[in-house]
Order: structure tokens, then sequence, then C-alpha cells
């Protein structure tokens, strides 16, 4: 009886007011029309992002779980999580050394990266034609990781550039790519510098949007340098220094082509990371499962490295 009623009501508030039924029906036709146009539009991204990431991805998760050798699908044979327990396995190298030397090489580089940036951007801040010097130190991420790679690895050599300065200053030559204790560290210094131009552009924007009335008030405190450098430069730089941590740790997590024009993994596994272990395990091994897996792993870690992050730069009080 009561929705009798109701509907008895609406009927008749529809009968007086016929035109407020209309326009509302209409504004939802409209508004229907154009979700179906801005999916239209949206149609081709979402296919693009589809079958190139959305497809790769599950396969990828799908074979993670099987065992493959390659070109046949018919010859996926599901595992379960034998793929992942093989990694971590006793006597398995993958924990370590290759995953150890990622996160070293990842945290060497963000660590020089870093702070040869500030230094060069705080440098670059107070010096004429600032363009000319951003260029100049930008022209290594233009350049491509082969030709870097292959320059330095002849600088590294014991006739290179580098040993040469070393006997110039009376110091002994050092086999750099070819000692296990000194791989490791001459190719992170090379990731460093050939990725320090991107930061320094991050950096060099961030210092011109510091107020000059924070240094002009320092000034008339009496502060000095160091002091405004420590309590006003870097703290208002927190979001660019999180912008270049965050992608530089990401660089060198993934990092593969620099070290295989290098050093191909060696001497030894003394240069061996997740990106060419997984390289050797899908291509050279035919294991693509064992492969997928690893991927899986690296994947995790760089997610926990980014929250970490996060969450640090945000207990300084700066919500990145």
């Amino acid at each position: 009886m009561v929705n009798a009623t109701l509907t008895a009501e609406a009927a008749e508030r529809a009968a007086r007011h016929p035109s407020a039924v209309g326009v509302r029906g209409g504004r939802a036709r409209q508004r229907r029309r154009q979700a179906v146009v801005a999916y239209l539009f949206l149609a081709p991204t979402l296919l693009f992002y589809a079958v190139f990431l959305a497809l790769p991805l599950g396969f990828a998760l799908l074979l993670s779980l099987s065992r493959w050798a390659g070109f046949d699908l018919g010859d996926i044979d599901p595992v379960g999580p034998d793929n992942f327990a093989r990694l971590f396995a006793d006597g398995a190298t993958f924990l370590t050394p290759v995953l150890t030397n990622t996160l070293l090489f990842a945290l060497g580089t963000v660590a020089l990266a870093l702070a040869g940036s500030v230094l060069v951007a705080t440098c670059i801040d107070k010096l004429r034609f600032q363009g000319l010097w951003r260029t100049l130190y930008f022209l290594p991420i233009v350049t491509t990781v082969v030709a870097v790679g292959n320059v330095w690895k002849y600088m590294y050599e014991p006739g290179g550039l580098v040993n040469g300065v070393l006997n110039a200053v009376g110091l002994g030559s050092v086999a750099f790519l070819q000692d296990p204790d000194t791989a490791l560290p001459a190719v992170v210094v090379v990731q460093a510098w050939a990725s320090v131009g991107s930061a320094i552009l991050v950096l060099t924007a961030g210092l011109k949007s510091v107020p000059p009335s924070y240094y002009e008030a320092a000034a008339l405190d009496g502060a000095g340098p160091v002091t405004v450098f420590w309590r006003i430069t870097l703290p208002l730089l927190r979001p660019s220094l999180l912008f270049v941590c965050v992608t530089q740790f990401l660089t060198g997590l993934q990092s593969f082509a620099l070290i295989i024009v290098m050093t191909k993994g060696g001497p030894g596994d003394a240069t061996d990371v997740a990106a060419l272990e997984m390289y050797r395990q899908a291509f050279s091994y035919g294991d693509w499962g064992t492969a997928s897996a690893a991927a899986f792993v690296l994947f995790g870690v760089v997610l926990a490295v980014t929250l970490v992050q996060l969450w640090l730069f945000r207990r300084k009080g700066e919500d990145a």
C-alpha cells in the first residue's frame, strides 16, 4: 500500500513537472554519451597497455610458476613456487652474490651521484652561463651506454688514462676491471658519472625554487655558507632529493647494459647483478621460469626500497 502511494505521488509530480524529468533524463543521456566518447579516445592507449604491459606481466607471472625452455608454448610445465625456492636454496648464487651485488651497486651509484650532483648543482647555481654547464654535464645521458662503457673500459686498462694519472703521482697501476675487489666499485663510478647529469638538472631546478629572502635573512643573522647549506638549502631541496634518490636507485637496481659491456659480470661473479642473471637464465640457459621468478623478486626489492625511501622522507616532515 505504501509503495503504491509513493508511485502515485511520483507519477503526479512527473505529470505536474514533465520538463524537469526530461531535463534530468537528457543530462543522464549526455553523461553516458560523454563517457562513451571518452573511452573511445582512451581505447588506443588502453589497448597499448593491455598488449605491451598487462599481457607480458601476466605471461611472466605464469612462467615464474612454470618450467619452460622457450619457443613452444605447449611445453610450459607448471611447477608452482619451485622456481622461487630454487633461487634461495642452499648453494644458490642468486641471494649471494647476485642480489647483494645489485644492492651494493645501486647504493654506491645513489651515494656518488647524489653527492656529486648536489655539489655541482650548488656550484653551477653561483656561476655564469649556467645553461652551458648543465649541457656539458648532461652529455653523458644522451651518449649510448655502449660508447660510455667502452671508453671507460679502455681508461681503466693498465696502460689507460686512470692508471697513467696514478703513475704520474707515484702510485702503482691497479687492475680495476680484472680484480674482484675493485671491479664493482669501478663500474659504480662509471654509472654514477653517467647519471649525474639528470640529477643536476633536477637539483638546479630545485635550487631555483628556493626563495632568495631565506638567504637574505640568513645573511642578516650572520650565518655562514656551511650553515646556510645545511639549514636552508638541503631541507628545501628535499622533494628534489627524493626524486633523484628514487630514480637513481631504480636505475641502479635494473642496470644491465653497462655491466655487460664493461665486465660481462666478471671477474668470476664479482659484478654479476640481477638483471644480468635474468638475461643469462633466459637466453643462455633457456630457463625462462627461473628468469621470470628472479624478475618478480627484483620487483619486490624495488617496491620495498621505494616505499622505504618515501617513508623516510615523509618522516622528516616533507610530504612528497
